[in-house]
């Protein structure tokens, strides 16, 4: 007997109970887009490996340890995209979307990283992100928490995320920063780990990220990454809190704050939880002004944040019990007779024709009525209709709420309206 053939570890599988959890969560995230006038964009799975390079970084852990990288049958070298952000802004610059324009842009979609796979942390993971391109005040900052706030609302895990904001300033006074904090850390090597060290000079501001006590202790004491902001992005944020307190939104100022990517500049941010164990990020993001024209367009500022949907999905499940997977079937259609079968089709679709939202499942494989009314038990159907040789010869249907076992006998052409009437008591229930 052959062997079986499994999934890559770190790459799962979604089964039917899965998808309907994820497509209810998506269809929240996709209408609060909308709301807020965001059209989706669709990219390649996979790029070309200086693409990522170049934006993300080659000092950082998802450049020099991550990434899922080959070479083609041409010998070009390509890489399963890690990341989002690089993507877009390689398909705005190629297709002219950018300069002089303004663009609110989202998009959803697998990510690929070779790390050590864990609970919400896989090596095939999906994130759902939006980026908006040629607004540079920190209104359109504070905008995109404000959506991202919305989703918790929407999601009902509000009282289960908080908010932590950072400036990081400009290249400048970052690397005026960076000189400090190395000359500080150079003096206290022996508490550093070997990660810690690695970074100390390739990439220090991530030194400040560490999950070692023994080092973040010793943070206490070093350069703060606020003394060194340009007069330009303390503005910045000062107006981003300004409208945040506005706004109704708490937050916190963490001046520990940094993204993992090369690319970003002033706003930084992380909704977070202490709802998940150790893996507490729930969505993060902030500006990139600089990235358009490192990767060849024009100078364009730009915004943006990224979301791990295996995370929100197990915080979801975590902490709101009442939240409802999207559901299979609503409506389930019972037939027994000679020549119901196909008058049951028949209507079933009509009633489709009448409303194509409609999820309607027809009994195929005969069984009694006791058998198929377990069957739409099953597929979770709220409405049960009942066609017998009787009800096809008087061109009636009956229709029973499998909730409180209320039944009626109607018209055929009455059956649409009703339907819609019932689904639509029942989810106001």
């Amino acid at each position: 007997m052959a062997k079986n053939i499994q999934a890559i570890r770190g790459m799962n599988d979604y089964l039917p109970v899965d998808t309907a959890v994820w497509q209810r969560i998506e269809q929240t995230l996709k209408q609060v887009l909308a709301s807020y006038g965001y059209s989706e964009i669709r990219t390649p799975i996979v790029e070309q490996t200086p693409l990522f390079k170049r934006a993300i970084g080659e000092v950082t852990d998802v450049v020099e340890k991550e990434m899922y990288t080959f070479d083609d049958r041409n010998g070009e070298s390509l890489t399963l995209r890690p990341e989002g952000t690089a993507s877009c802004v390689r398909a705005g610059i190629e297709h002219g979307l950018l300069y002089n324009q303004e663009q609110r842009l989202w998009y959803i979609g697998p990510m690929f990283r070779y790390e050590r796979p864990q609970k919400g942390r896989y090596r095939q993971f999906h994130q759902i992100g939006a980026e908006v391109f040629g607004l540079q005040g920190p209104d359109i900052d504070a905008e995109l928490i404000m959506m991202t706030a919305r989703w918790w609302k929407s999601l009902g895990i509000a009282d289960h995320v908080r908010l932590e904001l950072n400036s990081i300033g400009s290249l400048e006074a970052r690397a005026s920063y960076r000189d400090a904090l190395v000359a500080f850390l150079e003096q206290h090597k022996e508490v550093l780990d070997e990660d810690c060290k690695r970074r100390m000079y390739s990439n220090p501001l991530r030194v400040l990220d560490s999950k070692n006590p023994d080092v973040q202790q010793l943070l206490n004491d070093a350069p703060v990454l606020g003394d060194y902001l340009d007069a330009d992005s303390r503005e910045h944020f000062d107006g981003l809190c300004q409208l945040l307190d506005a706004a109704g939104i708490a937050y916190t100022v963490n001046q520990r704050l940094v993204r993992g990517l090369d690319y970003y500049n002033r706003t930084v941010f992380e909704w977070v939880t202490s709802s998940l164990g150790a893996q507490g990020t729930v969505c993060a993001g902030g500006r990139y002004d600089g990235l358009v024209e490192q990767l060849g367009g024009r100078a364009t500022p730009a915004v943006g944040f990224a979301m791990g949907l295996e995370r929100l999905v197990l915080l979801v499940q975590a902490v709101n019990p009442e939240f409802e997977p999207t559901r299979i079937v609503d409506v389930y259609v019972i037939a027994s007779g000679a020549g119901v079968q196909s008058a049951a089709m028949q209507l079933a679709e009509k009633l489709r024709d009448a409303d194509p939202s409609l999820k309607l499942m027809t009994n195929f494989g005969g069984g009694n009525f006791k058998k198929q009314f377990a069957r739409a038990d099953k597929w979770g159907a709220r409405v049960a209709l009942v066609l017998g040789e009787e009800e096809v010869a008087n061109n009636q249907v009956v229709i029973k709420d499998l909730r409180n076992g209320e039944q009626q006998k109607l018209e055929q052409h009455e059956a649409a309206a009703t339907l819609a009437a019932m689904l639509k008591q029942t989810a106001a229930i």
